[in-house]
């Protein structure tokens, strides 16, 4: 049965997409910027609610007090497709940096460029980390924005090893900005690289920022160390209540952390 539902619900979840871009696009595209959010932030409660009703697979996402006023940078766990899109309802203006070959799907690619987010060529790491910088600094001096940057860069499962990168520590720093770690065990329930979608709760929490002005060690430390904590709280709390199937890395996690208790 889960197979089934999973199967319906990912059918279901890019039928959704593919509709309402069709759907949106005349209002999308004649109305300012900033009220075309409405499009999108509708699609991910929508997929959200879709999740639930044909998975059964709830989100619970908490901590929205700690999402400070104006420009910040948002640094989630990367662990699933949830997590890139989950968190807009609760993110004012969000800017994403991604690659630039999806600027090139049409419909999609077009939806993109309405929002400005910041394209980038991944051939040359340092290259594009450079030119996300200076793209980003612009567009935070036109407006106020909120950068989502995954620290580790690609999807990881759950309790796996922490992978950051450097990336996180040089925007922190160059933009001068406040950074808002976010975990969750999404993993355990829309697993990467699978159709499987798991029944239960997606619990993630936004954590209390960090500020701007430290160290980049000391920031680097900081960000996984919190992140971290709270992802070990989650997983215990998630593996204690809905028992999901969990993938080895998240149960020799566990174990590690029945260990250390």
């Amino acid at each position: 049965m889960t197979a089934i539902r999973s199967l319906a619900f990912n059918f279901v979840f890019y039928a959704n997409l593919i509709v309402q871009m069709i759907f949106w696009t005349p209002f999308y595209f004649l109305v300012s910027r900033e009220r075309a959010w409405i499009v999108p932030k509708f699609w991910a409660r929508s997929s959200l609610w879709l999740q639930e009703k044909i998975a059964g697979t709830r989100s619970e996402i908490t901590g929205q007090e700690n999402l400070p006023e104006g420009s910040y940078i948002i640094a989630p766990k990367h662990q699933s497709f949830w997590d890139t899109f989950s968190f807009l309802p609760d993110i004012p203006d969000a800017l994403y940096i991604l690659k630039r070959e999806l600027t090139w799907i049409p419909v999609f690619g077009w939806y993109i460029a309405k929002m400005r987010m910041i394209p980038v060529d991944r051939g040359s790491r340092s290259k594009a980390l450079r030119m996300a910088v200076a793209a980003t600094k612009a567009e935070l001096a036109r407006n106020s924005r909120q950068l989502i940057i995954y620290p580790e860069g690609t999807r990881r499962p759950p309790g796996a090893e922490p992978a950051y990168k450097w990336g996180i520590v040089e925007l922190y720093t160059q933009l001068n900005l406040p950074v808002v770690p976010v975990a969750h065990v999404a993993g355990l329930y829309w697993p990467r690289r699978k159709f499987m979608r798991y029944p239960g709760t997606i619990k993630a929490r936004f954590l209390p920022p960090i500020p701007p002005g430290l160290g980049k060690e000391e920031f680097m430390k900081r960000l996984i160390a919190e992140t971290e904590a709270a992802c070990d709280e989650l997983l215990i709390e998630s593996a204690r209540t809905d028992r999901p199937a969990l993938p080895p890395t998240a149960a020799a996690r566990l174990k590690e952390l029945g260990a250390k208790a």
